[in-house]
């Protein structure tokens, strides 16, 4: 039987101050997304899931609403190591780069454009959620989602490019009801294009999220 891990972060735990505070980062990943790994792999044995990657897992568990509980963490687990990856501590935030920059352009009309239209669906999720940047296919259309409590892109055919924590175990500690102040944050200092870029293309970039 395959054993879910916590992945570590793709960065140290201060590495994303004043943005995000390594407290912030103690609680969210070693509590928070240890205890959707620990959970997970505590409802596996029994399942027919157990030697499953965790993108199978989800998949096999989205439709099915007496594996809700199954889905509901290991599409978490999935999540957080996607966000994770969407942040950087060197050079993060503002315009896109690389492929993205005029593949953006050609969706929204601009990068501002895009940019308001993520703030508003990352405001606009009730809740605890995540906004996405997402395309319908490898290297294809882009637009933005919002998806509540642990659903995920992977579960609806989409391709996840980019995407912004909304729950507020993210940025409670650091920015207690201002969630206007950490979506601007997270786009303007921190976002990882090159990552946002090779989950587009459909490269792993050396994770499984």
């Amino acid at each position: 039987m395959s054993q879910i891990t916590l992945p570590e972060l793709p960065y140290a735990k201060n590495a994303l101050e004043p943005y995000i505070s390594a407290e912030t980062l103690e609680f969210h990943h070693d509590k928070h997304h240890a205890a959707y790994v620990n959970k997970l792999n505590e409802l596996l044995p029994g399942s027919g899931l157990e030697d499953k990657t965790l993108s199978e897992i989800i998949v096999a568990t989205a439709k099915d609403d007496s594996k809700q509980g199954m889905f509901n963490q290991a599409a978490q687990v999935w999540n957080h190591t996607f966000y994770w990856n969407c942040m950087t501590p060197t050079n993060g935030g503002g315009e896109p780069t690389g492929d993205l920059k005029g593949k953006i352009e050609e969706a929204f009309g601009s990068y501002d454009k895009f940019r308001e239209e993520f703030k508003n669906a990352a405001m606009t999720q009730f809740g605890s959620g995540w906004a996405w940047l997402v395309a319908d296919k490898v290297g294809g259309t882009l637009s933005i989602a919002k998806t509540a409590n642990a659903d995920t892109p992977l579960a609806h055919g989409q391709v996840a490019v980019l995407t912004c924590d909304v729950w507020e175990h993210a940025y409670y500690i650091d920015y207690r009801n201002r969630r206007p102040e950490y979506v601007d944050t997270f786009l303007d200092k921190l976002v990882n294009w090159d990552y946002a870029n090779a989950k587009y293309q459909g490269q792993d970039a050396g994770v499984e999220a």
